[in-house]
């Protein structure tokens, strides 16, 4: 069969392919934006790598660096990155792809990336704590604003600012908000504007530093570092204003108060012209209320005090009181006089019978009875014990005479076994037992030798106690 003519299977073609594009085109590097990111648990990683006009297909294997500051944790959809690989084919799927080897990022990819760090940095700084933001003024009467004087956001807000509250003072410090130099102009003006003294401003009570909205790169300048750190610097407080509602950026999360846009900076901190005319209606109201219950609550008492005697015979009103004071302060005087009198009554009657009772002879009586009763107890105490000794003495006689040294000392003697148990009995005594026996004057170890009936008690050799044979006499 001719080569022209050749059949092949679906898995020698899709090696071909592979073949010419692993050794025609080879590693390549691609640019574009990550979507429909997955990671398995294996730790290998599928996204599709696309642009505005087509899509290829990326696997990167667990060990795959990221480069580039990029972890393999760091991927995600919407990153710009350029990658580096063999361009392939996964065989079983007969779908080109690429093998990622290492992965850079790129554009708005390596901005976010940035943006990551130097957040997860001041973060850690502090910087961002809710505990050294400052509260903002309720009624603020000049306010500075840190911005493009060109841009559509300076308009914003001072239309709202305009309309909300004319009274206040707008302090424009110009600015460049993006592009090279924003930053540090940014940070300059809000620095100005705190050093109001040396510089020969006016006292602003607040900031407001933002601008319209943009891409991530014309945002730029409000995630700077040096923005940041000039933010939390300030003692005046400052309200960041960047881009739209779903724009964030590192001047937001340093600023005493985030707004979502300027226009709504310029809504957050100027009070309603209209509300508070409002308030003022109903304050002016409570307050006419309450001056004419106080009005006439006064003149009611102003009546009640014309009508009283003492507004229309002053004199005569207070000559009674005085004689009112004249009449209590006799009756006090007379009362106190009686009183005292009284008290010295009392005393006296007091003092004749103290003296009638004769006070010394008493107790010269009492002190003699009490040494008579002392005299007394004493003798009978001494009669008491010398009459329980002679008792204690009798009774000692009596145990001595009872007892067993007594007994002994008349010539019997006490057998006991080898626990010191008294024997009473013959019938207690068996052959082998051990015995002891005592007399008056000394103690005997014997062993029973003979059966029932005949027992001897032969003794261990050794001098026999003094005046005594070997056979014991039984207890």
């Amino acid at each position: 069969m001719s080569e022209a003519h050749l059949v092949l299977t679906v898995t020698q073609l899709t090696r071909q392919v592979r073949m010419l594009l692993e050794e025609g085109i080879g590693m390549v590097r691609v640019e574009g934006e990550i979507s429909n990111h997955r990671r398995q648990a294996s730790g290998h990683q599928y996204f599709t790598l696309k642009d505005e006009g087509a899509q290829v297909s990326c696997v990167m294997f667990r060990g795959r660096s990221g480069g580039g500051g990029l972890g393999q944790a760091s991927l995600g959809d919407g990153m710009q990155v350029e990658v580096w690989g063999m361009l392939t084919v996964y065989e079983a799927r007969g779908q080109y792809q690429i093998n990622v080897q290492s992965v850079q990022p790129r554009g708005e990819g390596l901005l976010q990336a940035r943006f990551e760090a130097l957040k997860r940095k001041l973060d850690a700084e502090g910087m961002f704590d809710a505990g050294r933001k400052q509260a903002l003024p309720a009624f603020p009467m000049r306010i500075g604003l840190v911005t493009s004087p060109t841009g559509a956001a300076v308009k914003d807000m001072l239309s709202v600012l305009g309309r909300r509250a004319p009274w206040i003072e707008i302090l424009l410090h110009p600015v460049r908000v993006q592009g090279l130099g924003a930053a540090e102009e940014i940070a300059a003006a809000i620095g100005e504007l705190n050093a109001w003294r040396e510089n020969g401003l006016p006292r602003v009570d607040l900031i407001i530093a933002g601008r319209g909205g943009g891409s991530l790169e014309d945002l730029w300048a409000f995630n700077e570092e040096i923005v940041a750190r000039a933010i939390a610097a300030s003692e005046i407080p400052i309200v960041s204003a960047v881009g739209h509602e779903i724009d964030f950026t590192i001047a937001d999360f340093a600023a005493d108060l985030r707004a979502p846009t300027p226009s709504a900076a310029a809504e957050l901190v100027a009070p309603d012209r209209e509300a508070l005319i409002e308030r003022m209606g109903e304050l002016r109201t409570r307050m006419d209320r309450r001056v004419r219950e106080r009005v006439t609550s006064a003149r009611r008492e102003l009546e009640w005090m014309s009508g009283s005697a003492l507004h229309r015979e002053p004199a005569r009103v207070v000559g009674e009181l005085r004689q009112q004071i004249d009449s209590a302060s006799d009756g006090l005087r007379n009362r106190m006089k009686l009183a005292l009198e009284g008290a010295r009554a009392l005393l006296r009657e007091r003092s004749a019978q103290l003296a009638a009772y004769r006070p010394a002879e008493a107790f010269a009586r009492f002190r003699a009875e009490l040494t008579s009763c002392t005299r007394i107890l004493e003798e009978r105490t001494a009669r008491a014990l010398a009459e329980h000794r002679m008792r204690l003495a009798g009774l000692g006689q009596q145990v001595r005479l009872l007892g067993p040294e007594a007994t002994l000392a008349r010539g019997f003697s006490l057998t006991m076994d080898e626990a010191g148990a008294l024997v009473r009995s013959a019938a207690a005594v068996t052959e082998g037992m051990g015995l002891r026996t005592r007399w008056a004057d000394g103690e005997v170890r014997s062993v029973v030798q003979g059966t029932a009936g005949a027992l001897v008690a032969k003794e261990p050799a050794g001098p026999d106690p003094p005046g005594r044979g070997r056979r014991s006499r039984g207890g």
